[in-house]
């Protein structure tokens, strides 16, 4: 995620799940499309309007990247009431922040004010939906400020392209293969009237879920909702058929170098189903076996003990349509990548063919309801996890529900599945390494 950082207090929550309890809710749909969640929770004075729009980047085309990105900082350029330059001034003078984020999947925009600010709140999420202001201007204003943040943040970071080459290596059909950011020609040469097209294609109220949680009443909020939201024209929801990707079969190795680096990095990707399949959920385990912090087997072998590896990193990334599980590691000077390849490949060998601890399995149970019960101590954690389960995963009770996906998982699944997905002949190998210099 890309995210747009505004420095204000947030007033945190302890919430319901804190103590593990059923966080309560309400939805339903206006006659335009637009589907609200309504959370009560009046253990503090804050609230949370967030809409989260069905859009990202895998909705773009070839040639015209980075456009679900660039409007994570367009929509805060101002609108037909709300003067360019304003917004944040406008948030931050009432206590509260603003924020936005995107990936391959969705575009999400909240604020947090005070609760006696609710009612300005959702004014400026309505203005933000009916009435923007897209000219030249502030396109202009953001193509610069989205270039700079690729060169400081990618180009001239170090390593800072390397998920770059592992998402065009792995997707070799499906747009999951589009940088997030966008290509620097495409940022150049997209046209005014595009980001326009882009605005009414897919921000429009049947395309989003609106979301407002914390200290609210709930009949007074369904009016304020009904006054700034219900007058907005509904659009056209266009189906999602992405090309599929055909099986990986066969081991393949791609090379991409790097200016910015003085020791290579290697990636080991396996594409898998996407975030709503169970098997998803057991390889996010799978990776935290493998290396969330010192004592996981990849660390603890290849940092602790063997010294071969300055950084091991294992992770899931989901996706509606597919995930892909990466093994990334920073081998130490003159150790060779068929050395600890090796090792890797040992690792996942035990993972097919001997179960795991009870010991580990409760480990990796535990680490998990803590992420479930930290990702909703607040009214934002709360508002978001609301958001994409009725957007992306279609079930808004998962937030209730997920962490029974996570203890439903057993030693055998994760197996299964390491046997499943994680064969030698499946993967991608990403050799990321330094730039020869003249």
């Amino acid at each position: 995620m890309i995210k747009k950082i505004v420095s204000i207090t947030t007033i945190l929550l302890v919430s319901e799940s804190l103590n593990g309890q059923h966080i309560n809710y309400e939805e339903y749909d206006l006659t335009n499309g637009l589907h609200v969640i309504l959370h009560k929770d009046n253990s503090a004075p804050v609230v949370t309007t967030s809409v989260m729009y069905h859009v990202g980047s895998k909705d773009e085309i070839k040639g015209k990247t980075g456009f679900a990105h660039f409007f994570e900082h367009l929509m805060f350029e101002g609108t037909l009431n709300i003067k360019r330059g304003e917004w944040f001034k406008l948030v931050s003078s009432r206590g509260g922040d603003a924020n936005a984020d995107t990936t391959k999947d969705r575009t999400y925009y909240y604020t947090t004010l005070p609760s006696s600010n609710e009612q300005f709140g959702l004014w400026m999420e309505a203005e933000r939906m009916r009435n923007p202001i897209i000219n030249t201007i502030g396109v202009e204003t953001q193509r610069e400020v989205v270039k700079e943040e690729k060169r400081l943040s990618f180009d001239n970071e170090p390593y800072g392209n390397l998920y770059k080459a592992i998402m065009e290596n792995v997707f070799t059909n499906h747009p999951y293969n589009f940088d997030l950011i966008g290509s620097m020609d495409d940022l150049n040469s997209a046209k005014l009237e595009e980001f326009r097209s882009f605005y009414k294609k897919f921000y429009v109220p049947n395309n989003a879920t609106l979301v407002v949680a914390g200290d609210i009443d709930v009949e007074q909020t369904k009016k304020w909702i009904k006054i700034y939201f219900e007058g907005i024209s509904k659009g056209i929801v266009y189906a999602k058929n992405f090309p599929k990707e055909i099986p990986i079969t066969k081991e393949k190795e791609f090379t991409a170098t790097d200016p910015n680096i003085k020791l290579p990095a290697y990636a080991f990707a396996y594409r898998a189903p996407g975030f709503k399949e169970k098997d998803s959920y057991i390889l996010k385990m799978i990776s935290l076996y493998l290396s969330e912090g010192k004592s996981s087997v990849l660390s603890k072998k290849l940092i602790e003990e063997k010294r071969k590896a300055l950084e091991v990193n294992c992770y899931t990334d989901s996706f509606e349509d597919y995930s892909v599980f990466v093994i990334k590691i920073k081998p130490l000077d003159l150790i060779s990548k068929n050395d600890v390849q090796i090792e890797i490949d040992e690792e996942i060998k035990k993972l097919q063919t001997t179960l795991i601890s009870e010991q580990d399995l409760k480990k990796l149970h535990n680490i998990y309801e803590n992420k479930f019960i930290n990702s909703n101590l607040n009214t934002e954690g709360i508002a978001e996890s609301l958001a994409t389960y009725h957007q992306l995963h279609g079930n808004t009770n998962l937030i209730n529900e997920e962490i029974d996906i996570y203890r439903s998982i057993t030693r055998k699944d994760i197996q299964d599945a390491a046997k499943k997905y994680l064969n030698s002949n499946q993967r991608i190998i990403i050799n990321y390494l330094p730039e020869k210099q003249n």
